[in-house]
């Protein structure tokens, strides 16, 4: 077999092997972190919890979330993907689902809390993870795909979500709310027990690629390794100081506010404008948004990676968001305001796997694990405010945000890895 051969036929099995299952969890993350948006049209009437109260809680997922990220990535670099993601994804669907227990404030405010500490890792840790497998030129269109699981959890959630809490509602005694959260956590916990069995840690432990390919990809990864390594000098935790790494930690500040916003609003903001709709028929039109995502990633995902461009993307991505939260704060009409929602998400949505291709780019080793980690928890400071902000200072500031997101973006610089020439019996 000659090189291209065997680099397409096994980039490829890898791909088919790895990535529907981690668009899998990650689904079921995005499910189990955000499903409190839609619970609120009935849970926050349910718990007399004033509007602030309900979006301190929503945020306070991130005051756990942000104090173990980084321990967490560390961690799983030392003990393995296999068993850390499974351990978290098991505690996070226990928690989630037990968030059906909430009665006042505190008690939501410490689920949200805890939910947030049995997640802390779970997304640094598969983008740390899916660098061990992908060279760089294929990783935007790899996250792209990994990550339209935050669209499809919409997409098909919402429905679900709003047809558990109209057609549940009473049953057993229990509130609409109070079933969504039961049912949405239990997959995570039967998938978590999964990874124990179907993951792989490294591409050497591959039983499931013949040698040949099992040699290539090592080599391969390897490599360009050694070529960021050699090019940045950014193999160890000392490298996080660097003002690429903090760039890169604003703009996805601008990005953390916008979905956090919208994740905590988009039910309720859809629902103002059609007002004479159930919650069933919300959740439909809830989804559409996120059909616009799903496709705006794997565009903006595939187009990166063809043209090997990664900040004119970043920066027209965020450009789209703020031209759709434009459209949507000026309201001409509910129609016009959906199409803005739509255009927002998209623009949002879009912006994440040309962005997550910037870190491992120029970061390597421990630095890796602890400056994904790092990046993620300290920008998502803007997840915690991102509700808030919205509910305070309107649609405007989101425009604003993204915008200034777009700006960051064009001061972006990181040379794409050209990976050093590695036997693969070396």
């Amino acid at each position: 077999m000659n090189h291209s051969d065997l680099e397409t036929t096994t980039l490829h099995k890898v791909a088919w092997r790895l990535i529907p299952f981690v668009c899998l969890m990650y689904l079921l993350n995005i499910l189990d972190r955000a499903n409190v948006g839609f619970a609120r049209l009935q849970m926050q009437d349910d718990l007399n919890l004033s509007e602030e109260i309900f979006n301190l809680g929503y945020g306070m997922f991130y005051l756990g979330y942000l104090l173990f990220e980084v321990p967490s990535n560390l961690l799983m670099r030392k003990v393995g993907a296999r068993r850390w993601i499974a351990r978290i994804m098991i505690s996070w669907g226990l928690i989630s689902s037990a968030t059906l227990f909430a009665h006042d404030q505190w008690t939501f405010y410490g689920l949200r809390i805890l939910l947030g500490i049995a997640e802390a890792g779970f997304f640094p840790g598969i983008i740390l993870y899916l660098s061990y497998w992908f060279p760089d030129r294929e990783r935007g269109k790899m996250t792209a795909f990994f990550m339209l699981a935050i669209g499809l959890a919409s997409v098909f959630g919402n429905p679900i979500s709003g047809f558990i809490m109209q057609y549940l509602d009473r049953v057993g005694g229990l509130h609409g709310w109070q079933w969504l959260f039961l049912l949405e956590g239990i997959p995570s916990v039967i998938v978590g027990f999964a990874v124990l069995v179907y993951l792989t840690d490294y591409p050497k432990d591959a039983a499931w690629l013949s040698a040949e390919e099992r040699g290539w990809l090592v080599a391969r990864m390897r490599g360009e390794e050694d070529a960021r390594r050699s090019q940045h000098d950014a193999d160890r935790l000392g490298a996080l100081l660097q003002w690429r790494v903090w760039l890169l930690i604003a703009i996805y500040f601008t990005v953390a506010v916008g979905t956090n916003a919208s994740g905590a609003y988009m039910p309720k903001l859809i629902q103002g404008k059609f007002s004479d709709f159930s919650t069933f028929q919300i959740g439909l039109l809830s989804a559409l948004p996120h059909i616009c995502a799903v496709v705006g990633m794997a565009i903006f995902g595939i187009s990166s990676d063809r043209s090997h461009e990664r900040r004119k993307h970043l920066a027209l991505a965020a450009l789209l968001a703020a031209v759709g939260w434009s459209l949507t704060a000026w309201n001409p009409s509910p129609i016009l305001s959906l199409i803005g929602l739509c255009l927002a998400q998209t623009g949002m949505m879009s912006m994440l796997p040309v962005f997550w291709t910037l870190p491992t780019a120029f970061l390597t080793g421990v630095a890796a694990a602890g400056g994904i980690a790092m990046i993620n928890s300290v920008a998502n400071i803007g997840g915690f405010f991102g509700a808030t902000i919205l509910g305070t200072f309107g649609l405007w500031s989101m425009a604003a945000i993204l915008l200034a997101g777009a700006v960051l973006a064009l001061a972006v610089r990181v040379q794409p890895v050209i990976p050093l020439t590695i036997s693969p019996d070396e």
